[in-house]
């Protein structure tokens, strides 16, 4: 027997919104899903609104690039210019420039959306920078987040690519100096070189269909893998839920922070907006990528220092600091001064990407992390950081060598030999002398858990000696400096085994040990006070 529900005369009638909200729930489970999410916990600290700051600087990239779309023309047929901008009236160029052009001086507003769109890209690929490094020195990438971490060096490597086509779209002097950097990059590749170039530039540089080909690239493809890169991540984030720092109350099964709904959304709706205004207010002020000063890309020009935007910057400095070796094998030039460089930029990142499973391996850690770390508590993986991030450097001052010399009136081929020289100079350096300041930090934080924090009081003792006077930390600031775990180093197993055969260690196992002895060894970390110590020194045994 069935039965039917129907609405009883006289009986008062659901408003509107709450009927739809009903009926889509009925067939999408929608309620279910939001009361499961809405109430979701986010820490509160300043460095999670980073990767807040990439989200809303892409969603300001789409926004104006869907604007820039309808006005720009992916063609290098040669036109003659009669715009509006004097200076160029009678010079050949390609419909790409001078629609660009066109933009820029003919369409409201076009010429401060043209700036936003640029501006909010570079934004986003230095917040996708910071945040990574966030992540990367507080230990966020362990399990259960390795391959959120993959994720989101994936999107980083998609919005590098990106910006690349897309500042090599208007076909300008500039920009055309890259694309030639790039295509000689694609010849350096040994045997397949000049099929490679020749399929991206439909024939010999430039060709004639670069521009047509970046275009889909650019708003269609990239675009598209990114937004799935982020919906991906962001679904992890909520599934994995948020890290946090060491505090009171935190645990690896909780979280401590403000609910989604509403707080959190509040808070985020109006950062946003702070976003698009900051970014707003950088390009009503500051111009970027002029390309009218430029002029049209002729391949036998090249700009007065050229430049890349920053993120690609190491690229630019790679191969001009390498030297220009060439070798012939078999019939075949092997460019190094091109082809190393290609090589390193590619193994030096990758290295990075990987890092979380190799640091999991060297540990034989399995077991989930949601506390972070502190930086100065994991001394040999921010050494590793800081090495990276100086080589990244030394690279992007190589890369600018010609206006480094300009400015401070040095000798640009004195700024490469910096650059050779410190490639293999600075990051030892740096990573030696990064692990020593977190060590010695190590040690200032176990000397404030059992002496208290220094007051700059000074007191005179009845027996004439002077001591300064020690404040006692508060439970929160003793909690939050020891509250971080010490691994020990993996010992090597025993060369005979209880039967006294004789057992042969294999490579990877000592490998494994010496590299986790590197990590957790007795020089690369300071033990941190038991309770004993801390008891016995605040009981009056050399307390003050």
């Amino acid at each position: 027997m069935s039965t039917t529900t129907t609405t009883q005369p006289g009986a008062r009638r659901a408003p509107a919104g709450e009927r739809v909200a009903d009926w889509a729930d009925g067939r999408l489970g929608i309620y279910s899903l939001a009361k499961a999410n809405m109430r979701k916990i986010f820490p509160d600290h300043w460095s999670f609104m980073l990767g807040e700051v990439c989200m809303y600087s892409f969603i300001i990239i789409i926004l104006t690039g869907i604007y820039l779309t309808l006005f720009f023309h992916p063609s290098m047929n040669e036109v003659v210019y009669h715009g509006s901008f004097v200076p160029l009236q009678g010079v050949r160029m390609s419909e790409a420039f001078k629609s660009t052009v066109d933009i820029s001086f003919d369409v409201r507003g076009g010429l401060l959306i043209r700036q936003i769109h640029h501006w909010a890209a570079l934004i986003f690929l230095a917040g996708m920078f910071v945040h990574m490094m966030r992540v990367f020195f507080t230990g966020a990438f362990r399990k259960p987040r390795e391959i959120n971490w993959m994720f989101g060096f994936l999107l980083f490597v998609c919005g590098m690519l990106t910006g690349f086509t897309g500042y090599s779209l208007p076909d300008d002097l500039l920009s055309g100096t890259g694309v030639r950097i790039a295509d000689s990059m694609i010849l350096a590749v040994p045997l397949v070189g000049t099929y490679l170039s020749f399929y991206v530039f439909g024939g010999e540089f430039p060709g004639t269909d670069f521009v047509s080909r970046f275009f889909p690239v650019h708003i269609l493809l990239l675009p598209g893998i990114m937004l799935a890169l982020m919906v991906g991540h962001l679904i992890l984030v909520f599934h994995h839920k948020h890290t946090q720092f060491a505090g009171p109350g935190r645990t690896n099964k909780n979280v401590v922070g403000m609910p989604f709904m509403p707080v959190y959304m509040a808070k985020a709706g109006g950062f946003f907006f702070l976003v698009f205004g900051a970014i707003a207010a950088i390009s009503a002020i500051a111009t970027i990528n002029p390309v009218w000063d430029a002029g049209p890309y002729r391949p036998d020009h090249v700009s007065n220092g050229s430049q890349p935007d920053w993120y690609m910057g190491y690229t630019e400095g790679a191969v001009r600091a390498m030297p220009g070796w060439e070798w012939n094998v078999l019939g075949h030039t092997i460019n190094f001064g091109v082809l190393v460089p290609v090589v390193l930029l590619v193994a030096v990142p990758a290295v990075l990407a990987m890092y979380p499973f190799v640091e999991a391996w060297i540990t034989g850690d399995q077991r989930e992390h949601h506390i972070l770390d502190r930086p100065r508590n994991a001394p040999t993986r921010t050494a590793f950081g800081v090495a990276w991030l100086s080589w990244y450097g030394v690279l992007l001052l190589a890369g600018g060598n010609d206006l480094l010399g300009l400015l401070f009136h040095l000798s640009a081929n004195g700024v490469t030999w910096f650059a050779r020289i410190g490639f293999f100079v600075i990051p030892p350096l740096a990573f030696v002398v990064t692990r020593r300041i977190c060590l010695g930090l190590q040690r200032r934080d176990r000397d404030k858990v059992l002496h208290g924090r220094e007051s700059g009081i000074i007191k005179r003792l009845p027996h004439g000696e002077f001591v300064e006077v020690h404040e006692p930390l508060t439970q929160e600031q003793l909690h939050v400096l020891t509250a971080h775990e010490q691994a020990r180093p993996i010992a090597l197993e025993a060369a005979v085994d209880e039967n006294g055969v004789e057992r042969k260690l294999t490579r990877k196992e000592k490998l494994r040990a010496r590299l986790s002895q590197g990590y957790f060894g007795e020089h690369s970390q300071i033990a941190k006070p038991t309770a004993e110590e801390y008891l016995e020194i605040t009981s009056g045994h050399g307390h003050h």
